[in-house]
């Protein structure tokens, strides 16, 4: 299987990053699987870095268009899944109105993958802005049943990514957060955001005494697997039956393409 993996970083201003998520990708696929990284466009972040860029919803409503462009792109280049790996999941639903292929969301598989191991999880935060928005995907996402809720996680976008030098802070943070969460009644710990997750995977922090850190990077993997799979053995399709979740005619998309001048979009400028 090909997955066509997709981060709202510049994968290659962040070579750490990278290279930490491409090693946990092969430690837990099937051996078949091939995860091909694509990010966001080169300069999409000039002034503003995502750690802070994404706290605006404009600006993320525009960096969605990106997402979308590229998901359309997965399915053309005959890609078997696409994986949204970022917490904030732009344009998630919309995405899925425009192709057949599995869309995984990192944020939905990551709270179905905690209700399997655990009776409540919480979700750390590393863009304390985005907690409203994460607590509404929890509800959209059907799982206020079963999430304590989101909090903070604490930490910088700098500092995160200073943990792949340097990673006892961020794990020692983690663990801290963790046993603070258990005395609420926690018992699953999704970390938040990618970055957090591949430090977390790079150094094997899978569990702080009895509370399992979901591995939100294998588990967005191995739900696409799981979707591709019963998408081609199993014609498994999304439903096409509301406003939600209809798929537009492709002539229309052609002439939207051409008016706003869709496949520019996100091209660094010169």
């Amino acid at each position: 299987m090909r997955f066509y993996h997709f981060s709202l970083t510049e994968l290659d201003r962040l070579p750490a990053y990278r290279e930490a998520m491409a090693a946990h990708f092969r430690k837990v696929a099937e051996p078949d699987t091939v995860v091909d990284l694509h990010g966001m466009a080169p300069r999409t972040y000039v002034t503003l870095y995502p750690g802070v860029d994404l706290r605006y919803v404009y600006i993320q409503t525009l960096h969605s268009l990106q997402v979308l462009n590229h998901v359309r792109r997965a399915e053309a280049e005959g890609y078997d899944g696409f994986l949204l790996m970022t917490l904030p999941e732009p344009a998630l639903e919309v995405a899925r109105t425009l192709v057949d292929i599995p869309v995984i969301g990192y944020g939905q598989a990551s709270m179905q993958v905690a209700t399997l191991l655990g009776r409540r999880f919480a979700v750390l935060a590393m863009i304390e802005e985005l907690v409203p928005l994460y607590e509404s995907h929890i509800e959209q996402h059907g799982m206020s049943s079963r999430a304590w809720g989101v909090t903070p996680l604490g930490l910088p976008f700098e500092i995160v990514l200073k943990g792949f030098e340097d990673p006892e802070p961020v794990l020692e943070h983690v663990r801290q957060k963790a046993r603070e969460l258990a005395k609420q009644g926690v018992d699953v710990i999704i970390p938040g955001e990618a970055p957090v997750a591949a430090v977390l995977a790079r150094n094997g922090l899978t569990r702080v005494d009895e509370i399992p850190i979901v591995d939100t990077l294998g588990a967005t993997l191995k739900y696409g697997e799981l979707m591709a799979t019963l998408h081609q053995r199993s014609q498994q399709f999304p439903a096409r039956t509301s406003y939600h979740t209809t798929k537009p005619p492709a002539g229309r998309l052609a002439e939207l393409d051409r008016f706003y001048r869709l496949q520019e979009f996100g091209q660094a400028p010169k």
